[in-house]
């Protein structure tokens, strides 16, 4: 199953799906919740909600697509919060990554139930200043994916509909 964060849920709002020119991104989305193929869990709906708008609204109107931190995820911070530690980021990176983020999350909710974490980060593994998704990932042997590679291996399709 894939696991999206925020931010692919915020550029697909600002950019290239916008709920006007693309619904089909956010009945896929639909779709592939409702088949067990993608997911996200509350802290990026909490993310999103606060935004107050229209992606705020789609992201209260679909709760069942965000799923609550189990007992599987909690025990993966341990591991996760060591490996962070051990690298060499400033203080304000790891009190943002360990305490201010749905990043941390996200990375403990993908290990924990074998998901491939959805994301338009990059690595960075030189960053000192920010912890990135895929950097961790990889530490912790996650599989991530961007939402591109997402939509083509699950053979998604968005058509376009008829202007008349």
């Amino acid at each position: 199953m894939y696991l999206v964060d925020s931010n692919v849920f915020i550029e697909a709002k600002n950019r290239y799906y916008a709920f006007d020119i693309a619904p089909g991104f956010w009945s896929w989305l639909e779709y592939a919740h409702s088949n067990s193929i993608a997911c996200s869990i509350e802290s990026v709906r909490d993310e999103l909600v606060e935004g107050g708008d229209e992606l705020a609204e789609w992201a209260k109107s679909h709760p069942e697509f965000f799923r609550p931190l189990d007992d599987a995820t909690a025990r993966q911070f341990p591991p996760l919060t060591m490996w962070a530690q051990s690298r060499p980021y400033s203080a304000a990176a790891l009190q943002e990554f360990l305490t201010d983020t749905a990043d941390f999350y996200l990375i403990a909710y993908a290990l924990a139930h074998g998901h491939t974490l959805v994301t338009h980060e990059q690595p960075s593994p030189d960053s000192k200043k920010r912890v990135k998704i895929p950097d961790a990932c990889i530490a912790m042997g996650v599989t991530y994916a961007s939402p591109f590679a997402m939509l083509r291996a699950s053979q998604a399709t968005l058509d376009l509909r008829s202007a008349a």
